[in-house]
This record gives C-alpha cells, sequence and structure tokens, in this order.
C-alpha cells in the first residue's frame, strides 16, 4: 500500500507558476514509476507527466511541454511538479499517482492515487 498528498495548489494569474509536491508513504517509493494526472470540471482524466522509478526517464503531454517539469526525491519519498507560464486551460484538480509497472500515460495502470489539489489559474 502507498498513501499519496498533493499539495501546493492554489489561485495564480495567467502566466505565473506553481510547484506541486507529492509526498509518499508505505512501500518502497522507489520501486515505483509516479505521475501526474488532471481533471477539469466535465472533462477526463488527462495524464500530465511521468516520471520512471530513478528519475532517469521522463514524459510530459504535448500541452504542457516546455512548460511544467515532473522531478523525484526518492531519499524523501516526493515527487514534483513545477509548473511554469501557466494557462487559464491549466485549471483542474491535479492528481498524483503511483504505479508498480513502468512510466506510463495510461491513468488504469496506476494503483495508487491521491486525493488530488485543486489549480485555478485566471485570466
Amino acid at each position: 500500500q502507498v498513501q499519496l498528498v498533493e499539495s501546493g495548489g492554489g489561485l495564480v494569474q495567467a502566466g505565473g507558476s506553481l510547484r506541486l509536491s507529492c509526498a509518499a508513504s508505505g512501500r518502497t517509493f522507489s520501486n515505483y514509476a509516479m505521475g501526474w494526472f488532471r481533471q477539469a470540471p466535465g472533462k477526463e482524466r488527462e495524464f500530465v507527466a511521468g516520471i520512471n522509478w530513478s528519475g532517469s526517464s521522463t514524459r510530459h503531454a504535448d500541452s504542457v511541454k516546455g512548460r511544467f517539469t515532473i522531478s523525484r526525491d526518492n531519499a524523501k519519498n516526493m515527487v514534483y511538479l513545477q509548473m511554469n507560464s501557466l494557462k487559464p486551460e491549466d485549471t483542474a484538480v491535479y492528481y498524483c499517482a503511483a504505479n508498480r509497472q513502468v512510466l506510463t500515460t495510461n491513468a488504469r495502470a496506476y494503483d495508487y492515487w491521491g486525493q488530488g489539489t485543486q489549480v485555478t489559474v485566471s485570466s
């Protein structure tokens, strides 16, 4: 079992930045690939970024590429999402997720999820 707790969301103006954090506890954090997903009202949950167990490989959705960066610190059991140049369309609840297999964009492959943190970008 892995418990995930996100933090760092909030209200920011367009063009601003936020850094989301996800604290993991439970089983060995470094065994898991990690992902960030988001869900806006009336929309399906979508992949934002993912990172493999060691941090040597990352993937970012085309919509955030060049603006968002995922990273992890296995010594601290933390994963981060640095979000720059935020746009109103980035408004959503952001979720952290853990996957025992490999880095993937498929939400169904993730075994554990956090409760989410709200990000609101005003125009």
